[in-house]
This record gives structure tokens, C-alpha cells and sequence, in this order.
């Protein structure tokens, strides 16, 4: 009878944790923004309305502590205030900006080719961080074509032209 007991009473516990495991999981996945990446995106809008962002803030549904989100809702109000809120700014040209750090031709094309979405991205926000990849081929000098054969799973390759006759090696 006892070896019924501990067998009914390890089930149950199993049961259990799998249950919250599961729900767990669960609660992880369910967004109700578009950007699954942040969770509570949906409750900060762009548009800089101060009620709105006080609203999400002490509902807690950003990922901030209440008194950075309340500091953040003033700035973006007195910004807007001021005219100088952009909602919709030149996000290729600010992404594309951040490549030009990178001397050699090579690094700046691979580097414009990641943040544009090219290659496979692995990771996430929530987890730390995105690592993001694109494999390149460098054409040799004097060579028009090339057979190419992707080496890693994700994306597209991108052909570089051979830039060492232009100085930048």
C-alpha cells in the first residue's frame, strides 16, 4: 500500500512540474505586441503620448523599473514638446551609419549586409543578446566569376569585390 502512495505521490509531482514547466514556456511565447523580441513593445507606442506611456509604466507592462520608464515618458514628452521627436526616423541610413567605423571594404560590406537582415541571426533580445552571421566571398583581382558554395545554413552570400588594389588593405 505505501509503494502505491509514493508511486500515486510521484506521478502527482511530475505531473505538477510539468504543468508549470509548460506554463512557463507558455507564458514566454504569448506576445500581444508585433515585436516578440520585447515584450509590453505594444504598450509604448512611437507617437510620444505621455498618457499612454504613464499608463504602461505603472502597469508594468515595459521592461524597465517604474521610475526609468516615468523618466523616459517625460523626456520623449518635453522632446515632442520641443519638435524634436522623431517617430519615424532614417533607420537604414542610422544602421548603414554604424558599418562605417569599419576601414577595410570587406568588414564594412559584411557588417552593412548584417544589419540590413541579411545572413542568419541566432539568439535573442530576452536572452542577451543576437549574434548575427552572413558568410562573404571575396572575388579575386581579375576574376569576374566565381562558383560559389555556402559553407554556413543561413541567408545569402555576399560577393565582395577584391579591394587591395584600392588601398584599403
Amino acid at each position: 500500500m505505501k509503494k502505491t502512495d509514493r508511486s500515486l505521490k510521484s506521478t502527482l509531482s511530475f505531473a505538477a512540474a510539468a504543468l508549470l514547466a509548460v506554463g512557463a514556456a507558455t507564458a514566454q511565447v504569448a506576445t500581444s505586441g508585433s515585436d516578440a523580441s520585447f515584450p509590453g513593445a505594444a504598450m509604448i507606442d512611437s507617437s510620444g503620448s505621455y498618457k499612454s506611456e504613464v499608463q504602461a509604466c505603472m502597469s508594468g507592462a515595459t521592461q524597465q523599473d517604474r521610475a526609468t520608464c516615468m523618466e523616459e515618458a517625460r523626456n520623449s514628452a518635453a522632446e515632442k514638446r520641443r519638435g524634436r521627436l522623431e517617430a519615424y526616423g532614417n533607420f537604414e541610413a542610422n544602421a548603414t551609419a554604424r558599418c562605417d567605423s569599419h576601414t577595410v571594404a570587406e568588414d564594412r560590406a559584411a557588417c552593412r549586409a548584417r544589419v540590413m537582415g541579411m545572413g542568419g541571426v541566432d539568439g535573442s533580445v530576452a536572452g542577451g543578446g543576437l549574434l548575427r552571421e552572413v558568410e562573404t566571398v571575396v572575388l579575386p583581382e581579375g576574376q569576374a566569376s566565381v562558383t560559389v558554395e555556402p559553407q554556413t545554413k543561413g541567408g545569402p552570400v555576399v560577393l565582395v569585390p577584391d579591394t587591395r588594389t584600392q588601398g584599403n588593405r
